[in-house]
């Protein structure tokens, strides 16, 4: 009830008549009948319709429709690691990409880290240490704003939500080739995305024939 007084004493000073005295009645029997909890739920569910009505007019979609074997524009806003990014889309959106069919060292002590340690006996100071180089050969590839070409295999996303993609570069090159060219990624194959396995195999052939990148600083498979 008290909580309604300066509700009330408004009513007065704004009405003029017997409708604002109408009004002032109305109030007070709403009042002692339990209207205030009615007039505060009306308030409360004006108040969760408009929150509703502004978040659908400002929100984006957060999910793109990527089709198998499917090829789409976007520009890079951030390098994460040696064989993974973000880009954005003509849209808007923005998408974590992995490159597939390659893997480059780890740039951080993460699980992932410790288990390539195990698996190839490299110390995971080593692991992290090539890893940092790994990211910055990508960095210099993918400088901020560079606009390329995602292509999907068979499967387009990872369990992770990851958009999987080979990444054709402005001047054409498929930027998981060059890196495994290049001796900064190793070839990392998942069945069903294989349409460009052989080529990748041939190019970690060449960088291992040819001490490229990382072989020449002791990187294992």
């Amino acid at each position: 009830m008290q909580q309604l007084i300066p509700l009330i004493l408004r009513l007065l000073r704004s009405k003029k008549g017997a409708g604002g005295l109408l009004a002032t009645l109305v109030a007070v029997v709403l009042v002692l009948v339990g209207g205030e909890g009615l007039l505060e739920k009306e308030k409360t569910v004006k108040r969760t319709e408009t929150y509703a009505q502004t978040k659908t007019q400002s929100a984006k979609p957060t999910t793109l429709s990527i089709k198998p074997n499917s090829k789409i524009k976007c520009v890079v806003v951030r390098v994460y690691d040696g064989d993974t990014f973000k880009c954005r889309t003509k849209d808007g959106q923005e998408l974590k990409v992995r490159l597939i069919g390659v893997d480059t060292p780890e740039s951080s002590k993460n699980l992932k880290a410790y288990r390539d340690a195990e698996r190839s006996g490299m110390d995971v100071e080593k692991i992290v240490e090539l890893g940092k180089k790994a990211k910055e050969f990508t960095k210099k590839l993918l400088p901020k704003g560079t606009e390329v070409i995602l292509e999907t295999d068979v499967q387009p996303f990872d369990k992770y939500g990851r958009v999987l993609a080979y990444v054709w570069l402005p001047d054409g090159r498929m930027l998981n080739e060059v890196l495994v060219r290049e001796g900064y990624a190793t070839v990392y194959t998942i069945p069903p995305n294989v349409k460009y396995v052989e080529r990748l195999r041939e190019a970690q052939r060449y960088a291992i024939e040819h001490n490229k990148g990382l072989w020449a600083e002791g990187l294992k498979k």
